[in-house]
C-alpha cells in the first residue's frame, strides 16, 4: 500500500495560548521536550516558536495546564484537515 506524505508545516497542529488565562506557571513550557515553546521572561508567559515541532496529535501540555490557557484544534477538526490533504 502506497501512503501519501504530507508535509508537517501544511499540518495546522499546534498549541494556542490564551495569554488573558496563562498563569505563568511554566508547565507547558518545562513539560515539552521537543522545543515547541520559549519563555517571555519578560512577559512571564510561553511563546509557541517552534509549532511544527509539536507532534500531531499530543495534547498533552493542554492537559497539565491549571489555567486552561492551551487549545488545539479538536481531533474532528484535524481529521477533516488531513482528508483535504490526503484528497489532493
Amino acid at each position: 500500500m502506497n501512503q501519501k506524505s504530507v508535509p508537517r508545516e501544511q499540518i495546522p497542529w499546534y498549541p494556542r495560548i490564551d495569554l488573558d488565562k496563562c498563569t505563568g506557571c511554566q508547565e507547558c513550557f518545562n513539560f515539552c521536550g521537543n522545543g515547541v515553546y520559549q519563555w517571555d521572561d519578560e512577559g512571564n508567559h510561553p511563546i509557541v516558536a517552534n509549532p511544527y515541532n509539536c507532534v500531531v496529535g499530543c495534547s498533552a501540555c493542554a492537559n497539565l495546564c491549571s489555567g486552561e490557557a492551551i487549545s488545539f484544534p479538536t481531533k474532528e477538526e484535524l481529521g477533516k484537515v488531513m482528508a483535504a490533504l490526503y484528497a489532493k
